[in-house]
């Protein structure tokens, strides 16, 4: 989960950054949020299957790692031997 939420934070950051430098050079907000979101609007097909891959992963890996740590923290508690 720190992984996604890293990537999630790390994103919103230079998002954030992009949409301030644009504000400061003049634009308005509609046209400030166009540029940001326009590399992912002239995406071809192929671009946006291997895009969504990627996030399917990065999801999928997070949700194996939680269920995984949760997991050996259930197995380390029935191991522990009881007073």
């Amino acid at each position: 989960m720190k992984i996604f939420g890293i990537t999630i934070l790390t994103m919103g950051l230079l998002m954030g950054f992009s949409l301030s430098m644009d504000i400061l050079l003049g634009f308005d907000i509609i046209t400030s949020l166009k540029n940001a979101f326009n590399p992912f609007l002239v995406m071809e097909a192929a671009e946006m299957c291997v895009l969504f891959f990627f996030i399917f992963l990065l999801v999928i890996e997070s949700i194996l790692l939680f269920f995984q740590k949760r997991k050996e923290e259930a197995n380390k508690q029935k191991n522990q031997p009881q007073s």
